[in-house]
């Protein structure tokens, strides 16, 4: 999900997509790496808030930390647009099977 959220992203906004998905992508993927580690999500992997909000908000703060790091500029705007995909991305499909789990028992 996180790769998705690059790729759409970088297709978006520049013509060399492998170039710049490099780029962009190691500090959110190194972000999600963190993010497992310290939510220990390998423990209830499909929870929305145990597992999914711990995910999400450190790969979208570490990752944009990274980014910032590398010299690669966090515009506000992309702050905003990034963080609201990786919810999506991350808590999201985590709700929707909660919900569908709860609905089916």
């Amino acid at each position: 999900m996180v790769i998705a959220f690059i790729v759409v992203g970088r297709s978006s906004h520049d013509r060399d997509l492998l170039r710049g998905l490099a780029n962009t992508i190691w500090p959110f993927l190194v972000a999600l790496v963190v993010a497992w580690i310290v939510s220990r999500a390998w423990k209830s992997p499909i929870a929305p808030i145990r597992t999914g909000m711990p995910v999400w908000a450190v790969t979208a703060v570490v990752g944009m930390l990274l980014r910032w790091a590398a010299g690669q500029g966090v515009q506000t705007v992309f702050v905003f647009v990034g963080a609201g995909f990786l919810f999506l991305f991350l808590v999201g499909w985590r709700l929707i099977v909660a919900l569908v789990s709860r609905r089916r028992a």
